[in-house]
């Protein structure tokens, strides 16, 4: 995982699920922060699905955003939103698997992943998928308010 903030202890969350996977990335592209997805490395050796989010969206001082996605065939999953601005970044990652001193569902705030805590997401992949992207939506009204 390129960027990752994880260094716990989680165990094993299986293979990745690319058919759901892919459902993700057709489904993103209809919301209006949806750019672009893509796997990467590459649609044949897929490690992660990548959401990007159109720029045009986002104050200037705004140099890009993603939303990289791995969906496991165990349902577990890893939700990763990036936004960078120069040297700066934020970032906040959900995540479904297990973790010792995290509930299995959880949340690690941004603007720097800090400490794991409970996140209210399901399990099901289009669910969590828009309500992520929401999220984002929220974040990007908030830089608009706080620019304007």
């Amino acid at each position: 995982m390129r960027d990752s903030p994880r260094d716990d202890d989680s165990t094993s969350t299986g293979r990745l699920d690319v058919p759901t996977l892919r459902t993700i990335g057709r489904r993103a592209d209809s919301h209006p922060l949806v750019a672009s997805w893509e796997f990467v490395p590459s649609s044949a050796s897929p490690r992660e699905l990548e959401v990007r989010l159109d720029q045009n969206g986002y104050p200037r001082d705004v140099d890009a955003a993603r939303l990289d996605v791995h969906w496991f065939t165990t349902d577990d999953y890893y939700f990763h939103y990036v936004e960078t601005r120069g040297d700066e970044r934020y970032q906040c990652p959900w995540d479904r698997h297990p973790k010792t001193d995290a509930p299995r569902t959880h949340f690690h705030p941004p603007p720097d992943a800090g400490t794991a805590r409970d996140s209210p997401l399901g399990t099901h992949h289009l669910d969590v998928a828009f309500t992520v992207l929401d999220w984002i939506s929220e974040r990007v009204e908030r830089l608009h308010e706080d620019t304007g």
